[in-house]
């Protein structure tokens, strides 16, 4: 793997390190599954050498940190059945439509 090759490899993993710890902040099982995770998919890939197949992995990993940036949300219970969400600034909003029964 050349050297500019192996630099975006590293980039992303570590990137992809800051935003677990953005989007889990505060959950301790949620940042170590993750870890564990991202750590157990770049050992796996190690071995590879095609460049074309590290830059379909490299597309994957901007993929996966950009749906964590904007999918995910964290719940924590405020008071005994009410929760709060810590949604982040690249967190997606979409409306919400109210349900609309339609009787035939």
């Amino acid at each position: 793997m050349n050297t500019s090759l192996r630099r975006q490899v590293l980039e992303c993993f570590k990137r992809l390190h800051r935003t677990r710890e953005m989007v889990f902040r505060d959950d301790s099982f949620a940042l170590q599954a993750a870890r564990s995770r991202i750590n157990e998919e770049y050992k796996k890939n190690k071995h590879i050498t095609n460049a074309e197949a590290i830059h379909e992995m490299i597309k994957l990993s901007k993929a996966v940190e950009e749906e964590l940036k904007t999918s995910v949300v964290q719940a924590c219970e405020v008071e005994h059945g009410k929760y709060e969400l810590r949604i982040l600034p690249d967190t997606k909003k979409i409306d919400n439509i109210p349900f609309q029964d339609c009787k035939n």
